[in-house]
């Protein structure tokens, strides 16, 4: 194979975001767009300067021969029996984060993926990300000693503050705040990218703890803060969240900002900014002994989501298996729903011992 025929599952704000990456690889072609919606689906592409074949059934993009790998952005109670049913057609999935709403349903998709011929994995674009690719680099290489904590912090606000504001759709949030369609809230959904980021980073947790607090809007989980004990490494990782109802965040897309900081035993890394756009500063620092150091790298948002289509694309024309496989992606669906039960339980939980 030395071409890629894609279809776009779902045309929905956020594929305006992953859609770019395809649009601009040389070994990729989007061959079809598929919506319930046609007319969005004419719209986007539009948008996007191409002819594809439109469907508003699933079904009929498993069925077109010409399709080689579909791009599921779906809502998530979708994601097992879409991605299941697409490797059992020979098809190469790419599925947005979650990958599923319960490990049952994340189990099936490891079996699925273990008898398939073709490639499954989660697209997380938080790994490809070039200040957090930036930060690996410094801990693979050593530049401030052994890791001992790392905090990852979050802000949510109403809305997003400056001009060229990315464009949500109307409706967008809704099967988000249905609590028969998610797992959990903003802790879920969002939450997803930091838990993976920090298990690509530095490993996966042995024990996990949590004080979540649930609002009246499904979506909000805020304030909340869980903390991981990570395996066979003295370790912890801190995840907080915040709601700030009343103040705007500057962005070019959601409304959130993030901030990372990785402490070790000679110095620290921050990651100063991701979707948000709050701090005037480089987007990755390095402290040492020496001072801070500003590294200045790609910092939009987009360039995340360029890269997992890079990363997909690549590895189905080179054969190999890309970042966030099936098995790894259970693991984050584990540590992301330890988090709630340890809330719930008022004790730490060992994310293995999640049941499906």
């Amino acid at each position: 194979m030395d071409r890629v025929s894609l279809a776009i599952v779902g045309c929905g704000s956020i594929s305006s975001l992953n859609a770019a990456g395809y649009l601009e690889h040389d070994g990729c072609e989007v061959v079809a767009l598929c919506d319930p919606d046609l007319e969005r689906c004419r719209r986007r592409a539009r948008e996007w300067g191409i002819e594809p074949r439109v469907y508003s059934r699933y079904e009929d993009v498993l069925a077109d021969p010409d399709v080689d790998a579909v791009e599921l952005l779906t809502p998530t109670h979708l994601h097992a029996e879409q991605s299941i049913a697409a490797l059992d057609a020979g098809k190469h999935v790419s599925c947005q984060k979650p990958m599923a709403a319960t490990v049952a349903e994340a189990d099936r998709i490891v079996a699925a993926a273990a008898r398939a011929a073709t490639v499954y994995r989660v697209t997380e674009n938080f790994l490809y990300y070039p200040p957090i690719v930036k930060a690996r680099e410094l801990l693979e290489d050593g530049a401030i000693g052994e890791p001992s904590l790392l905090r990852i912090r979050t802000v949510r606000g109403p809305r997003t503050a400056g001009p060229g504001a990315f464009r949500i759709e109307p409706g967008a949030f809704a099967w988000r705040r249905d609590a028969d369609a998610n797992a959990g809230g903003s802790l879920y959904d969002d939450g997803w990218h930091k838990f993976a980021t920090a298990m690509w980073w530095l490993g996966e947790p042995e024990l996990v703890s949590a004080m979540v607090t649930r609002t009246d809007d499904y979506l909000i989980d805020a304030p909340a803060a869980v903390t991981w004990k990570l395996r066979d490494r003295d370790c912890l990782v801190t995840f907080d969240y915040a709601y700030m109802a009343e103040m705007p965040i500057r962005s070019r897309y959601y409304p959130v900002d993030e901030f990372f900081e990785i402490q070790g035993s000679r110095g620290a890394i921050w990651v100063t900014r991701c979707s948000g756009e709050w701090l005037d500063m480089a987007p990755v620092v390095i402290v040492t002994e020496d001072g801070a150091r500003d590294i200045e790298c790609p910092a939009d948002w987009i360039e995340g989501f360029k890269g997992a289509a890079r990363s997909f694309v690549d590895a189905i024309l080179n054969g190999q298996q890309p970042d966030m496989d099936a098995d790894f992606s259970r693991k984050v669906l584990r540590a992301t729903l330890a988090a709630y039960r340890a809330s719930e339980s008022g004790r730490a939980v060992d994310p293995e011992t999640v049941s499906p």
